[in-house]
């Protein structure tokens, strides 16, 4: 059975929606979920669920939790029995296949490169994003792990966002998109040219630059940009979903004849809820480290943690590192 290392106490409704999602993974998947955290708090937590089966639920001490406002590398050093550090050891020891998390991405992120290292011919680590296009979803990467980056970072994030695409969609050649400010090849940064150039070297299917605007209008199936960039693009995105949401509800609920239509139009609010809401997918996998590891939302709910773990549990189930390790080997020959 395929376990995965669970950091029950990351989120900011942890660890009741984490044990409750883990369980739910547990129960709907071939999978197995050790929870990381304080013993005597998970046993509460398990207890709400009446009989639990040990074959598919254990629970893993760590005393230790990281907050959301401390310094990710100043609170491992001084917390090494922190929840995160333990459930991604047990991934470093072969213990779980691997690990989730919704707490301090920072902290993740650090755990995650300390236990498992680097992917071979990977520099830096890239978050990515699960985005909604009018067809198939997209991916956006990096959205937070490597705020600063050079242009072979951004080809390699381009080889391992395609790999993601095939995986996780099925896309047998995902068309890849440089996130810029013009479509032109002049338009840009140095960083954006640079990295444009060497994409459009590549033997990867790259289709240009990618304007804002054109990010969910499903051009492209993975579009690659920094950290910072990237971070920034999804925190717009979700903040101008839920304005958006709120705005609509106001103005249907504004006049007898508004409630009515409201009434009438509630099963494709819930659809278009759907298709915009981050929990569908769980979280964001955190590219280029050599273990598999999912970073799940600050606010993630059962569901969300729910999937995120069915998640981690496919990419481990159909050896995704290896494939990325495969087709980075290729980049890495094509520009050496």
């Amino acid at each position: 059975m395929i376990w995965v290392g669970v950091d029950a106490m990351g989120g900011d409704f942890a660890p009741r929606h984490v044990v409750d999602g883990a369980l739910a993974a547990a129960r709907h998947f071939d999978l197995g979920v050790a929870l990381v955290g304080p013993s005597a708090l998970l046993e509460a937590e398990l207890a709400r669920h009446g009989d639990v089966d040990p074959h598919r639920v254990r629970i893993v001490e760590a005393a230790e939790v990281i907050a959301m406002e401390e310094s990710p590398a100043a609170a491992l050093r001084r917390k090494p029995g922190a929840s995160v550090q333990v459930a991604a050891d047990l991934v470093a020891r072969g213990e779980a296949a691997a690990l989730f998390s919704a707490g301090h991405t920072g902290a993740t992120v650090m755990a995650a490169h300390a236990a498992f290292g680097m992917l071979p011919g990977v520099d830096r680590p890239a978050l990515a994003a699960t985005i909604p296009t009018p067809t198939t979803p997209a991916v956006l990467l990096d959205v937070g792990a490597s705020v600063e980056c050079r242009p072979q970072h951004l080809l390699q994030f381009a080889a391992m966002g395609s790999v993601y695409a095939r995986v996780a969609f099925g896309i047998a050649s995902p068309r890849i998109g440089l996130l810029s400010i013009g479509e032109e090849a002049t338009k840009g940064n140095e960083l954006t040219r640079e990295a444009h150039r060497l994409l459009k070297g590549s033997a990867l299917h790259f289709i240009g630059n990618i304007e804002a605007r054109d990010v969910y209008s499903g051009q492209a199936d993975v579009i690659v940009c920094d950290g910072f960039t990237g971070n920034v693009a999804l925190k717009i995105s979700e903040g101008l979903v839920d304005v958006m949401e709120g705005l609509l509800s106001e103005e249907l609920s504004s006049t007898m004849t508004m409630r009515v239509g409201s009434m009438l139009t509630r099963r494709a609010l819930r659809r278009f809820r759907r298709r915009v809401d981050y929990s569908e997918y769980g979280g964001a996998p955190l590219l280029g480290v050599a273990g598999v590891t999912v970073v799940g939302h600050g606010r993630s709910s059962a569901k969300a943690v729910r999937n995120a773990v069915a998640m981690a549990y496919r990419f481990a189930a159909e050896r995704f590192i290896e494939r990325v390790e495969h087709d980075i080997a290729a980049v890495a020959v094509s520009h050496p």
